[in-house]
């Protein structure tokens, strides 16, 4: 009975229209003094941050913060599939056919995920990493590979959560919600870096939605509010780390794994 409600309420808050609000409020002037509360509340490191806490002006503001100049480092590696946000693994592994198993007890096709695009057919035998921001990470989306921007597509959607109880009790919120797609094609083949949506985020934006190249650790968006980035690569083109599982923490600009070049 609890998780029925949960799940019908979750059905009634994922409307756009109460985002949409939540994000004006995020925008408005007076978020500014709930910026302090929100920092504490969530660990945010605030000594990363671009520039003191005192000088963002709206909550918005600080969320999309951008980091002081070296507080990542990109992993040089030629090779390399960079992480391209903080981020909590949730799923990780080999795509069976078209279908990413397991991801939270829930099964979910490459077909559906990229919205049925003619590019499905290059990534039915290969990785898929799921990896979820809290509100306490920093909400920056980079490049995970250098190379040639080839397509992005808009696919509109809902706005359910991609938390726990998101992933785990509502049907399929990965392809069902709000996504921007942006192919990259790199010296060894393709990956699909897929941008979900996810409540009470307003928007997620592209920092240039014109490039049409792109290097290793770069900015391509953000996300207004705490979301999830699916990174998919090409066919037998990938091996993860050895360490990494899910469940695991990462960093911009850690290195994932390896690329085929």
């Amino acid at each position: 009975m609890k998780r029925w409600l949960m799940r019908s309420m979750t059905e009634l808050s994922s409307r756009k229209s109460i985002s949409r609000l939540t994000g004006r409020l995020a925008q408005s002037s007076i978020s500014r003094r709930f910026i302090p509360t929100f920092a504490r509340m969530y660990s945010i490191q605030v000594q990363e941050a671009e520039k003191p806490i005192g000088e963002y002006s709206t909550l918005n503001e600080f969320f999309t913060r951008r980091l002081r100049p070296g507080a990542r480092a990109i992993d040089e590696a030629p090779d390399s599939l960079v992480s391209p946000v903080d981020a909590l693994i949730t799923g990780a592994g080999v795509i069976q056919a078209g279908t990413i198993f397991n991801i939270k007890g829930q099964d979910y096709t490459i077909d559906e995920l990229l919205n049925r695009s003619p590019r499905t057919a290059s990534y039915v035998g290969g990785f898929c990493l799921v990896l979820y921001l809290s509100p306490t990470d920093y909400h920056r989306i980079h490049a995970p590979v250098g190379g040639a921007i080839v397509e992005r597509e808009h696919v509109p959607g809902k706005v359910y959560p991609v938390n726990e109880f998101g992933l785990r009790h509502m049907k399929r919120v990965l392809s069902r919600n709000e996504r921007l797609i942006t192919y990259i094609r790199h010296a060894g083949g393709e990956v699909a870096v897929v941008k979900v949506g996810a409540m009470n985020v307003s928007s997620i934006k592209y920092v240039d939605p014109h490039a049409k190249a792109t290097t290793k650790g770069e900015e391509l968006a953000y996300f207004e509010f705490g979301s999830t980035v699916v990174l998919l690569t090409e066919d037998n083109s990938f091996t993860l780390r050895g360490d990494l599982m899910v469940g695991k923490k990462v960093r911009m600009g850690e290195a994932l794994g390896t690329l085929r070049t």
